[in-house]
């Protein structure tokens, strides 16, 4: 047995002097604390994924073998009922789960739940996030239960529980206020050891009696050294787990700087020959805890998009009982079809569909749309919206993950856990950059050891402190998050955060013409009023139509109310093709043009033949003559003309590809002035299009929102899924516009352009700082605590670079 160290192999704990527990890994065998670390080592490197001992930064916490109880606990997360506000069921026995992981504490303990996690039998998907250490996990029910998935991350050291918003806030204020805390300590020895410095600095030499002067050099090492056993604590402890595992992180430079530069003044006091830097320590330290800690609020509000769609949904909802009684529950406890109140001012908590009551609702927290919209009976209501003016009754439809809310949840967290190329290659540049530092802060040393002893060390710490490249791992994943959530307000939702840097170069953009330009369902596009006024011939039509559920009938609701009538009574539909009522004890019927002839035996006037031709006609009689007409047909959305002309002014080149009859596609691709038009296109004839462009070496943007588009939509360099259109749409999508406002695609191409522009701008700087610091520090003309305000500096200059990306747009 490999005796070199007889610390565990698996949790690098002390092993008890007569241990017989081994693990065998490669070829090897290695000591064990105990039978729990031997189980989970054996599981692990008999699972294939023994690379986790070479890639991890950190020994494993010591485990046990899984007790009953926790066994017994893991098992009631089969419970549907528990499984409610976690569990999204995607279809069939598909489920998808939000889990928050304990113990992860660098990127190899992601690697080794996901390689672990994805082998099981049954398991579908599983994607973590580093950053805030949620996971979503997908799963085939009817093949492994959520309880086994558990079991198994706890086998290997590890513990996932269901994400909870409270308690990711919770750990999130703690770690703010230890970082405040750390940086609190650092401030105050700062100005402390400052009181006690200035006045040696400005004293002429031997003004101050020896017995004073070294009284105040050991009352700074005293103010120093809880800056030094606590404030930095954190850099230890990563730079400690990262040399362990052969590795560099960005925190050894500044621990190497920080404990150097203490025990050598130290010794300079003890032994009263030396220079003595204190000052440039606590100086030093201070600085670097500030600007991480601006850069974790930072980070915090750029990565935000998700965190406020959850705190949208209100844990409480007025449930109303069969005797029309209100009662307070919690809202993971409502059903289907169970019915609530939502009084004015609250937060709608579930999809539904309103049964009684009018208001207005302020849906821009989920779509980016500031006008509020009004809803009456009939109308479908959104989880996370706001109701305005009065209290609506509604039916519940679906709660908890199956919201569109937790959609837009799961989208985000899904695009937030890739990592970009750009990231990638920044981080490998930084983790070598650190050997070299290392390297060139020995041969620093050396050189000045060898020329000036007595300035090797400052200049070796100023070396080590201004070199760090924090700014260099910063500047691409702090630009995309805030890039990320900046669209996500605008109401487009990003399901890969790369796909930014293929959106910058888009040449081309590809259009379908039937719910991407148009709303894809009939409008009224002309009212002939006849014997009364238009106003008050839509307000009849609208009190009739509210008793149809024809197709049609949706495009007179849709309209502004025009007047307030009494409810239509008496309501009798016709199977011919129409209906009729009384309204205020007048006699009203509605139909086609035929059914209007029939019913009150006239001809068609004269003054509706020139419209025939437009779309469908829909006629409005008093049962004596005719009142009014009116024309529906699909209609441009109102920002479609706008924004094709803001998309030509960005230079791309605009396709109309429709499978539409010629005539109509023609008609509209002249109302948007688009040259190139495509009409009466298959699925098939659309990818070959696409593919024509692409051979071209464009770069092709397409918008689409049905099923034929589906194909196309992954077939482009970048896609854009309506959110009206069908799921298979906005599963084939890049992205999904959640309000189907067009308005917003010239914002999100600047965005992307900016968003690149600033990804480079920050590598730029982070490159040419530590370059060009590096010299300037190895000559000697940087002092230590320059050094350190510099290196604050610089990480801070690229993360308020990248928050520029949360601003507002201006339209092109």
């Amino acid at each position: 047995m490999n005796t070199e160290s007889m610390l565990c192999f698996h949790c690098a704990q002390p092993c008890p002097a007569q241990s017989d527990f081994q693990i065998r890994y490669r070829q090897a065998l290695h000591p064990a604390c105990c039978a729990g670390c031997q189980a989970v080592a054996e599981t692990i490197i008999n699972s294939g994924l023994d690379q986790y001992y070479t890639q991890r930064q950190q020994p494993a916490d010591r485990n046990a073998p899984l007790p009953t109880e926790l066994l017994e606990q893991l098992a009631l997360y089969d419970d549907p009922a528990l499984q409610q506000d976690f569990v999204h069921t995607t279809s069939g026995q598909e489920k998808e789960a939000a889990l928050i992981l304990e113990g992860i504490s660098c990127a190899a303990c992601i690697w080794l739940n996901e390689q672990h996690i994805a082998q099981l039998k049954g398991v579908t998907s599983v994607s973590i996030n580093y950053s805030n250490h949620r996971a979503r996990i997908a799963w085939d029910d009817s093949q492994i239960q959520l309880s086994t998935i558990l079991q198994h991350i706890a086998a290997i050291g590890y513990r996932a529980i269901p994400y909870d918003h409270a308690r990711d806030e919770q750990n999130w204020q703690k770690q703010r206020k230890s970082a405040l805390f750390r940086l609190w300590v650092a401030g105050l020895s700062m100005m402390q050891v400052m009181m006690f410095v200035v006045p040696i600095y400005l004293a002429p030499a031997g003004e101050i009696e020896a017995n004073w002067l070294s009284m105040m050099h050991w009352g700074s090492a005293l103010l120093t050294l809880p800056v030094v056993m606590y404030s930095c604590w954190p850099f230890y402890r990563n730079s400690w787990r990262d040399l362990r595992r052969g590795r560099a992180s960005m925190d050894l430079p500044v621990s190497i700087g920080v404990l150097v530069s203490f025990f050598a003044s130290l010794y300079a006091l003890i032994t009263q020959h030396g220079e003595i830097y204190f000052d440039a320590v606590s100086m030093f330290v201070f600085l670097l805890l500030g600007g991480r800690y601006l850069e974790l609020k930072a980070r915090r509000s750029a990565g935000a998009a998700a965190e406020k769609l959850v705190k949208l949904v209100p844990t409480f909802a007025h449930q109303l009982d069969a005797e029309q009684r209100l009662h307070e529950v919690a809202v993971s406890r409502l059903k289907i079809n169970d019915r609530i109140v939502v009084k004015a001012g609250e937060i709608i908590p579930i999809d539904g569909v309103v049964l009684g009551g009018t208001s207005d609702v302020n849906e821009a927290m989920l779509t980016g749309e500031s006008l509020p919209v009004h809803k009456t009976s009939g109308a479908l209501v959104t989880a996370g919206t706001a109701n305005l003016l009065s209290p609506l009754t509604i039916q519940v439809q679906h709660t908890g993950s199956e919201t569109r809310i937790a959609a837009m949840v799961r989208i985000l967290d899904q695009a937030l856990s890739q990592k970009p190329r750009l990231a990638t290659i920044a981080d490998q540049i930084a983790g070598w950059f650190v050997f070299g530092l290392l390297i060139a802060a020995a041969a620093t040393y050396w050189f000045w050891h060898l020329h000036d002893p007595v300035h090797a060390l400052p200049i070796t710490v100023a070396l080590l402190v201004v070199s760090c490249p924090c700014a260099l791992s910063l500047a691409t994943p702090t630009a995309l998050t805030a890039s990320t959530g900046h669209l996500a307000q605008l109401g487009l939702l990003v399901t890969r955060a790369n796909l930014l840097e293929t959106l910058a170069k888009v040449t081309d953009i590809v259009l379908d013409k039937t719910g991407t330009l148009t709303f894809g369902e009939p409008r009224i596009t002309r009212t002939i009023a006849l014997n009364i006024s238009s106003e008050q011939a839509l307000a009849i039509a609208q009190s009739l139509e509210q008793q149809s559920e024809h197709p049609i009938a949706k495009a007179f609701l849709a309209e502004p109310s025009a007047a307030n009538l009494a409810a239509a009574q008496q309501v009798q539909k016709h199977a011919q093709g129409g209906l009729s009522a009384t309204i205020d004890q007048q006699y009203y019927v509605i139909g086609s043009l035929a059914f209007i002839t029939e019913q009150i035996h006239q001809a068609v006037p004269e003054e509706f033949e020139p419209y025939r031709s437009e779309g469908t006609m829909v006629a409005l009689s008093d049962g004596h003559t005719w009142l009014a007409a009116f024309v529906l047909a699909d209609q441009l959305r109102t920002d479609a003309i706008t924004t094709i002309a803001e998309l030509k002014a960005c230079g791309v080149q605009l396709h109309l590809v429709s499978g539409d009859q010629s005539s109509s596609v023609q008609a509209v691709a002249q109302q948007l002035n688009i040259q190139s038009v495509v009409a009466n296109a298959t699925p098939e004839s659309k990818v070959s299009y696409m593919q024509a462009l692409q051979q071209q070496g464009k770069t092709v943007l397409m918008i689409g929102d049905g099923v034929n588009d589906a194909p196309v939509l992954a077939l482009a360099n970048v896609s854009i899924a309506m959110g009206a259109g069908v799921d298979i749409a906005h599963a084939a999508g890049d992205m999904v516009l959640l309000n189907n406002n067009l308005s917003c695609l010239p914002a999100a191409l600047a965005l992307a352009k900016k968003t690149q522009s600033i990804i480079k701008q920050n590598l730029l700087w982070a490159l040419l700082y530590n370059l060009g610091a590096l010299p300037l520090a190895a000559a000697g003309f940087i002092t230590p605590w320059l050094a350190s305000l510099g290196m604050a500096l610089s990480s801070l200059l690229v993360v308020v670079n990248a928050l520029r990306l949360l601003s507002r747009h201006k339209k092109p």
